[in-house]
Parts: structure tokens; C-alpha cells; sequence
């Protein structure tokens, strides 16, 4: 990856993802394109102040380019002489999406293609989609607006012609510490000495920033489009959560929102066909193309996951204790 552009690179994978890439690979030139001014003038003075990254704005090597997915123009512009592209931008807060229901599908489905078609038309080599546990089998908006968007990242390659570019997708669970995770929400409630939780045989999946990042990295080399891939990685129960975070505090059980699912699922049943595990992640391969299932059976001596199989938050192999989460929240 030599030019790189993340859409929504102001959010908290976006800050970390900057971090990783200008420090730890080599990138000739990061464009972060996200549409909150503040956060982009925020984000510049952190760097600049930061002695490791401060460099990396003087030789003009990270750039901030305001606009928004949903103008396709602007996008463009940004992709000028990019070769690869880490789509993180996206309406997230499932609340909001039940009531604000077109404002998400304007982002999160619209802007997809937006990013699609701005990307063939800048001659673009990769593009790598960010997914969430939510579009598998969604009861919720935010969840359907994110099926659609990877649908439409996966089926981008059956239009490349020969054009050189390679469209997929990461799926992962709650990323640790991220802005609008529990945790937050759980430290500031501490401090009211009362807990709130939904339901307390809730579990979510859980990732790090820095996993998420890795995944991103990894993925991207490995692919040859059309894929979703999925990470092995531990869940943890709510009670837990909380019990690590405020372990004197009372807690109040205020039932499942609107559009809330009690465990998480990253792969259905109805996946489990097209489905391989390649050893540190699952594979969703594209049903209509057999050519990628063999690429991994050959390359990667994949395996055929059981029939029936699903890949769900509460019925995971690997919990993370109370202890466990401690050590991750201080980490994080």
C-alpha cells in the first residue's frame, strides 16, 4: 500500500489505524476523508504534537480531505492517485437508526456506492469495507443498512471487467473501548454508583483496535475479492463487563432497546455453505464464484466449516473472565 485513503478516519479505528500506518508501514501518502471539521482539526494538532507522527504532516504525507460519502464528486477528487481504501465511515448508533431510518441507508448504503463507483473511476487497486456483527441476521436498521453495504462491496467484483481491483469486506464485534461501546457509558455510570444493563444473559463478541487494524492489514494481502472475513475472537458476558468496571456498584436491569439483539452473530446458519476457516479466520466466500472457495482449499488448506454451522456470541468456545476484562480495559 503505497497512497492509502480511509473514509471516516477520524473515528476511533480511523485515529488508530493513522497511527499504525505512519509509524509502523510504509506509506507514501494516508488521506483521511471524514466530514466533522472539529474532529480533522483535532486530529492534526494531536499528530503534530506527537513526535513520532508530527513529521509525517510536514512532509505532507498525511492529508485531511472534508466531505461526506454521500457526495460522490468529492470523492473522487479525495481518490486522486490513491491506490487503496479502507471504508470505515458509516451512521453506527442503532437508536438513532430506528428513528432516523433513510439517514442511514443515505450513508451507509448509498454512500457504499458511492465509494464503489468513486473508486473504479480512480482506478483504484483495493478497497477494504469494515463490517459489524449487526448485518448478520439483522432485526435492526443500522444491522440491514450493513448487510446491504457488504453486499454490495462483494458483488463490486463481478463488474471489474479487467480491471485491475479487488473489492471485500472485514466483519468483527464490539471493538474495546471504541466511542459508543458500553464501556465508556459503564466508567461514566460508576461514578453514579448504579449500573444499567439491558439483560444479564446479554454477550457480546470482543476485538481490540489494534486486532481490528491487523485484520485490515492481513486481509487485504490475502484476498482476491468478493470475500467477508471473519475473526476468531472471544466474547464476554455483560454481567461481567460491568462486574469488571464497577464491581460495588448496584445494577438496574432495563431491558433489551428497540432493534438490540440479546448475542451477537458474525456467520448464520444460512452462511455455513459458503463458509471456510482458513486457521485465524473465517471465510465467506461469494456463492457465485467457486474459483475463490479453491483459491483458499489451495493456498491456505482451508476447511469446509460443519453444515448447520454459526458463529454466535453466546454460544462462542472462549469467554473472557472478569479478570481477563480488566486487564484489556486498562489496556485499552
Amino acid at each position: 500500500m503505497k497512497s492509502v485513503l480511509i473514509t471516516g478516519g477520524t473515528g476511533s479505528f480511523g485515529r488508530k489505524f493513522c497511527e499504525e500506518m505512519l509509524t509502523k508501514a510504509e506509506v507514501e501518502r494516508l488521506v483521511v476523508f471524514s466530514r466533522d471539521e472539529l474532529k480533522q482539526y483535532e486530529m492534526f494538532e494531536e499528530f503534530k504534537d506527537n513526535e513520532a507522527l508530527s513529521g509525517y504532516i510536514k512532509e505532507d504525507k498525511l492529508r485531511f480531505f472534508l466531505g461526506d460519502i454521500r457526495d460522490r464528486d468529492r470523492l473522487s477528487t479525495a481518490l486522486t492517485g490513491v491506490d487503496t481504501v479502507v471504508h470505515a465511515a458509516a451512521l453506527k448508533q442503532v437508536p438513532a437508526a430506528e428513528y432516523n431510518p433513510f439517514e442511514f441507508v443515505k450513508t451507509n448504503v448509498l454512500g457504499a456506492q458511492n465509494v464503489i463507483d468513486a473508486c473504479y473511476a480512480a482506478g483504484v487497486k483495493t478497497v477494504v469495507a469494515l463490517s459489524t456483527d449487526k448485518a448478520a441476521a439483522p432485526i435492526n436498521v443500522y444491522g440491514a443498512t450493513k448487510l446491504c453495504s457488504d453486499r454490495l462491496f462483494t458483488s463490486a467484483n463481478n463488474y471489474k471487467g479487467t480491471q485491475e481491483i479487488k473489492f471485500l469486506v472485514v466483519r468483527y464485534g464490539n471493538v474495546m473501548g471504541s466511542r459508543g461501546s458500553v464501556i465508556p457509558l459503564f466508567t461514566k455510570q460508576k461514578s453514579r454508583g448504579k449500573i444499567t444493563i439491558t439483560d444479564e444473559r446479554m454477550t457480546r463478541f470482543n476485538i481490540s483496535l489494534e486486532q481490528g487494524i491487523e485484520m485490515v492489514l492481513e486481509c487485504q494481502k490475502i484476498s482476491i475479492g468478493g470475500e467477508i472475513f471473519v475473526p476468531k475472537i472471544p466474547s464476554y458476558r455483560i454481567c461481567d463487563l460491568a462486574q469488571a468496571i464497577a464491581p460495588d456498584c448496584e445494577t438496574e436491569i432495563i431491558g433489551l432497546r428497540p432493534g438490540e439483539k440479546l448475542h451477537e452473530e458474525m456467520i448464520t446458519t444460512s452462511d455455513a455453505n459458503d463458509t471456510i476457516d482458513i486457521g485465524k479466520y473465517f471465510v465467506i466466500t461469494p456463492p457465485a464464484n467457486k474459483k475463490v472457495k479453491e483459491y483458499y482449499f489451495d493456498k491456505f488448506n482451508a476447511t469446509k466449516v460443519p453444515e448447520g454451522f454459526s458463529y454466535n456470541s453466546g454460544q462462542n468456545s472462549e469467554f473472557l473472565s472478569v479478570e481477563n476484562l480488566k486487564e484489556l480495559i486498562a489496556r485499552s
